[in-house]
């Protein structure tokens, strides 16, 4: 489990086929402090189990269903990710409850400004949007954030600077894919 606070920016080192998964480094600082090989942590929000520790980076194994159904497969060396350890049980929550587990890859439609407000507009397939609750929670690429509207193919997010310049989203436009997760909550609800 995980809350939606991105700790820190890693950057994909390497990546690499072996076998049948995709073997990725990601350098890490505050994410690295105490971790160890079998953890979990949220990398763009999506759920992956920690291999291998080098001294600044993580090394994961991506299997192809996470390749296809994320952005992780998408990325090129060189790129950001939003990093995430897992909650402890006592910690504060400050998000929302999230599981890493991604729902659908959304495509970033439009990013513009409302009333000095950003706003990211992101479709998704239409039978997603019955979990889209207004003032709901979401998780975009490991990012706890609230609905702010929906239509009949996307939804859309308001980002406070806080938000952007401490996360992937400052770097993401028009075309751009991101990891959604849907909150777990609207899910029962909705099923």
């Amino acid at each position: 489990m995980f809350t939606g606070i991105v700790e820190e920016l890693g950057v994909l080192r390497r990546r690499h086929q072996s076998g049948r998964v995709m073997v990725i480094e990601v350098s890490a600082d505050k994410t690295l402090q105490g971790a160890s090989v079998g953890e979990s942590i949220a990398v763009n929000g999506a759920c992956l189990t920690v291999v291998q520790l080098k001294k600044d980076a993580l090394v994961f194994e991506v299997m192809s269903e996470t390749l296809k159904s994320t952005n992780i497969g998408l990325l090129k060396t060189g790129e950001q990710v939003n990093l995430e350890r897992s909650l402890k049980a006592g910690d504060r929550i400050s998000g929302h409850f999230v599981t890493g587990h991604i729902d659908c890859l959304g495509l970033v439609r439009k990013k513009s400004y409302l009333n000095n407000n950003l706003v990211f507009q992101i479709a998704v397939k239409p039978e997603y949007l019955r979990y889209c609750l207004p003032k709901g929670s979401i998780c975009v690429d490991g990012i706890s954030l609230t609905l702010a509207a929906k239509t009949n193919s996307t939804f859309s997010v308001y980002l406070i600077p806080h938000t952007l310049k401490n996360t992937t989203l400052n770097f993401k436009g028009p075309s751009s894919r991101v990891n959604v997760e849907f909150d777990i909550l609207a899910k029962k609800d909705h099923s």
